[in-house]
């Protein structure tokens, strides 16, 4: 049985990363979608941000091994596709990135794209989600802790990066003339 006992500490992590990937789908859902136009940046930020709060609880905790040694079929993978696509529109110009591979170990330097990042993350939240809502719980928090060290953790954290990276360039990279007038307006308002 891969319930978790209601009120135990478990319960209250899956349920914690079980909102925060749905808050994380739904937001990068909308942001591709174009319905959040001059927020996307923004957004996808604080979507980040929170998402690697709930992993670092996951990293936090004893490692959760299911009773059963296997992984219940949780049913199809979600096509992503559509998702990685759409970001990569929206990110046209700028969804590549370069960034070193692992920078414990080594300077090899690889190339990434945003698009290519919040889908992943995406994709391996969803996979946790479908354990979680056919009630394999516990296989659900297993599978959110072992893929946020495997795989969703470095990608959220590397687009995280990346995105603070364009949103402050967005902020700070103008005109002096420009950067003054603001400033003026902004104390005398």
């Amino acid at each position: 049985m891969s319930e978790i006992t209601p009120g135990s500490d478990l319960r209250e992590v899956a349920d914690q990363v079980s909102a925060q990937a749905r808050t994380f789908l739904s937001t990068v859902t909308q942001v591709a979608s174009g319905g959040m136009p001059g927020a996307e940046l923004s957004l996808l930020v604080l979507a980040a941000s929170d998402l690697l709060a709930a992993g670092a609880r996951l990293a936090a905790i004893v490692d959760v091994v299911p009773k059963e040694r296997y992984e219940p079929d949780a049913g199809p993978d979600t096509d992503l596709d559509p998702l990685r696509e759409a970001l990569s529109k929206m990110f046209d110009g700028f969804d590549d990135y370069t960034e070193v591979v692992d920078p414990v170990l080594g300077e090899d330097v690889g190339s990434a794209s945003l698009s290519g990042d919040l889908a992943c993350v995406a994709e391996a939240l969803a996979k946790g989600l479908q354990h979680f809502d056919s009630g394999h719980e516990l296989e659900a928090l297993w599978w959110w802790q072992f893929s946020y060290f495997s795989l969703w953790g470095e990608r959220a954290a590397s687009a995280l990066r990346v995105l603070q990276v364009l949103l402050a360039h967005l902020r700070l990279d103008v005109e002096d003339d420009v950067a003054a007038e603001a400033e003026y307006d902004a104390l005398h308002s």
